[in-house]
């Protein structure tokens, strides 16, 4: 009508978007700055910081290094989430979900390929845990997670005891000086719920009886079998762990994107108003 003047609402950055990610950020990245402080600090303690050439000594997976790699890329995303948030910085909201696309894509890729070559990644596997018996007595935290897993899933090697002879403490060879020739680490040991105080010697000269006397104190089972087994039972748990990540991380890109077209449009507008409304090329 005559005589009045019609209002267009200018494009605005959503608040309610903007700052629940940069809470989520926050959170994201105080986590990641604590994953990498607990790594820093366990080599610290092991003096690795001190003599980086100690790293080359490792022979198995020292569990330092996911505390540290865990920790270094959430910290990163964490960053570029929460201050590209906060300063409405296109750039660093871009490099956030392209980043947590790669990592989801890379997640996905790897749980395919992973159910299409069953076989080849349980020798993978049978490589790996061998791989670390080698190195049992090389690293504490290694030594930890080994006898945390064989505990956990009630088992004793990659295949079964006789994998321990890789280690030359546990070895049955004749030339093997050491009081833990023949044995097993007490982690294999089937623990008596009635004794209080832990027998790290239970394992002692346990495989130089029969396989049926071994049985009787000791697990029997490789812990790969153990772990396939305890995946299948705890399948729809797994899954559903798996699948509400990816929901957060494709949640996490979207809320993303959507805040770096918010803020390309709220500047689109502000270029419009001060170029007299000019077509820009």
């Amino acid at each position: 009508m005559p005589g009045k003047h019609q209002h267009f609402q200018e494009p605005e950055v959503g608040c309610c978007g903007k700052y629940f990610l940069f809470g989520f950020n926050i959170v994201f990245w105080v986590l990641g700055a604590l994953f990498l402080a607990i790594g820093l600090w366990a080599w610290g303690e092991k003096g690795v910081l001190s003599n980086i050439s100690a790293l080359t000594d490792l022979g198995g997976l020292d569990p330092v290094w996911l505390f540290i790699v865990v920790g270094g890329v959430m910290s990163v995303l964490g960053f570029a989430g929460c201050i590209g948030a906060l300063r409405e910085n296109t750039f660093l909201l871009k490099f956030f979900s392209v980043f947590l696309g790669l990592i989801f894509f890379l997640e996905l890729a790897t749980g395919i390929l992973a159910f299409v070559f069953k076989d080849w990644i349980r020798d993978q596997l049978n490589f790996f845990i061998n791989n670390n018996v080698k190195a049992y007595r090389d690293d504490i935290d290694l030594q930890n997670l080994i006898d945390f897993a064989q505990e956990y899933w009630s088992c004793c090697g990659a295949r079964g005891p006789n994998d321990w002879n890789l280690n030359i403490y546990f070895n049955c060879t004749d030339l093997n000086p050491s009081r833990e020739r023949c044995g097993v680490p007490f982690s294999c040991c089937i623990r008596d719920p009635a004794e209080d105080v832990l027998n790290t010697q239970c394992g002692y000269d346990v495989r130089l009886r029969l396989e049926l006397e071994q049985q009787g104190s000791i697990h029997t089972k490789g812990c790969v079998g153990q772990f396939e087994k305890w995946l299948q039972e705890n399948l729809i748990i797994v899954a559903g762990v798996f699948v509400g990540i990816a929901l957060l991380q494709i949640f996490g890109i979207c809320l993303a994107q959507n805040l770096v077209s918010d803020i390309k449009a709220v500047k689109a507008n502000w270029i419009k108003h001060d170029d007299g409304y000019k077509l820009l090329k």
